[in-house]
């Protein structure tokens, strides 16, 4: 009886402790501390038995991994994540994104294609493969991927204004913007405001850029893409010292540094 007391309460502590680390690891990540983010998802990914928690483990790992920069350590957990679960679709999604952004398209069309068949309705698929086929000209097919996310997600903010931004890209300024103050008007927030700042930069209306991009920050402080916009703006203007600090806010924030090196090469290096 005693026995089997120690061995319940050793179970039960063990748990605790288990349940805490996971804590600490979705605190860490929620701070944007993604170092402790980091260390705290390897050890539970090494210590986890169950395969599916282990890719889940993984697969947070791989993007906190890609968040410090780390890209070809984030690449192995990815793997690591879908070696645990080969049925996983965010691990495939995070895959395709990873390979996109690495310049590998081709790569990327085919873990979107696998993951497509365990979730036809899973946003990011079609939201990488549409970004994929806007890069190679192919803008019918951009269009109806973001199209195809309305009709199972008609809320979904990120079709929305993948719509705007198709139009953007393509030289619609007006129509991009007609776009957005339509977003907005509905439902203010940083998202929106972000990208409406974006056109304005585009459209040379950088005193509307920053109001737009200024006004994201204060709904979201965290969300890093606002600091890439405000520093494009600040470049713009002639002002190198300013925008180096919001690309460095990004970065803190999570936006991965990679993307940002022909903008960082602007930077004035800093004496020693």
């Amino acid at each position: 009886m005693k026995k089997t007391l120690l061995l319940t309460a050793c179970i039960c502590t063990s748990f605790s402790l288990y349940a805490q680390d996971k804590k600490t690891a979705e605190e860490c990540f929620k701070k944007a501390d993604y170092k402790c983010a980091e260390e705290q998802y390897t050890k539970l990914a090494e210590k986890e038995q169950i395969q599916k928690y282990q890719s889940e483990y993984y697969n947070s790992l791989g993007t906190a991994q890609r968040r410090l920069g780390k890209t070809a350590l984030a690449l192995r957990s990815y793997d690591s994540a879908l070696k645990a679960n080969p049925l996983s679709a965010p691990v495939y999604a995070n895959l395709a994104s990873l390979n996109s952004q690495k310049g590998n398209k081709a790569k990327a069309l085919e873990y979107i294609a696998k993951g497509l068949t365990i979730d036809a309705e899973n946003p990011e698929f079609y939201l990488t493969r549409s970004k994929i086929y806007d890069s190679q000209g192919k803008k019918d097919l951009a269009l109806n991927d973001l199209k195809q996310i309305l009709t199972f997600a008609p809320d979904n903010i990120y079709a929305k204004t993948g719509l705007a931004n198709l139009k953007k890209n393509n030289g619609d300024l007006d129509g991009a913007l007609k776009d957005y103050n339509l977003l907005i008007s509905e439902k203010p927030e940083s998202l929106l405001y972000n990208g409406r700042a974006d056109v304005y930069f585009k459209m040379k209306k950088p005193k509307e850029a920053l109001t737009d991009v200024n006004k994201a920050i204060s709904i979201d402080p965290k969300f890093a893409h606002s600091y890439v916009t405000k520093a494009l703006v600040l470049f713009d203007t002639a002002k190198p010292k300013e925008a180096c600090e919001n690309l460095d806010r990004a970065v803190n924030l999570g936006y991965e540094k990679a993307i940002l090196a022909d903008y960082y090469a602007k930077c004035v290096a800093k004496p020693k």
